[in-house]
């Protein structure tokens, strides 16, 4: 397909519109390591940034009561609900991108995000009048990499999936689109450089690249 045969352009939220994950990180590295347990750079990339399950099971290894982790996730999101409304994230160039694609085309957002954050994440960026729908959690029973999101996203923006082009950062955003049928772009972030993007159908620089090719 041409980039000008796309109808619709589905943005993945964390790593592509706002620059979220260090905070994400930051949140779950403090709660397990006043739980005892240190999350690294590696073992978050590939347990959430890849797999989507998280760190539970290696902090209950080490010797984390499995009984304290609903106070634990409670606390985590507090201290991520803080840190998104103190710190500056919108990635530059996103705002210029999104508001020049909305108007050739319908925008919209398919994100593992909890609604609460993602209301938090865009309070401030700009961008909600350019989306035309939104996909978060809740919104599907199975987060990616399962195709569910993107397959609920396609089916509000109105398109089929071969007119509609997902960008995402991860590989298992990746493999979500994939599943759905989707063309995919990947702009990586710093946190997801190193991880496979043999499946995707382009890997760009940033957001101004996804601009240049999509105008």
């Amino acid at each position: 397909m041409k980039n000008n045969e796309f109808k619709a352009i589905l943005f993945d939220n964390d790593g592509v519109l706002v620059d979220t994950e260090r905070l994400y990180y930051q949140a779950n590295r403090e709660m397990f390591r006043a739980a005892g347990f240190e999350l690294t750079p590696e073992i978050y990339q590939q347990f959430y940034l890849r797999q989507n399950c998280g760190a539970w099971h290696l902090a209950e290894q080490a010797g984390t009561d499995p009984e304290k982790f609903p106070a634990m996730r409670e606390a985590r999101n507090k201290s991520y609900s803080k840190l998104l409304a103190a710190e500056e994230i919108l990635i530059p160039g996103v705002l210029e991108a999104v508001k020049t694609l909305s108007a050739r085309y319908t925008v919209g957002v398919v994100t593992s995000s909890r609604r609460d954050h993602f209301n938090i994440i865009h309070r401030r960026t700009g961008l909600l009048p350019y989306f035309k729908f939104v996909v978060a959690e809740g919104d599907y029973a199975n987060s990616k990499p399962s195709p569910e999101p993107y397959l609920a996203g396609i089916e509000r923006s109105g398109a089929e999936a071969e007119s509609c082009l997902a960008v995402e950062d991860t590989e298992r955003g990746l493999a979500a689109a994939v599943g759905a049928g989707l063309k995919c772009w990947i702009i990586p972030s710093p946190l997801t450089s190193r991880q496979d993007f043999s499946a995707a159908d382009a890997v760009l620089d940033s957001i101004s690249d996804l601009l240049i090719r999509l105008k």
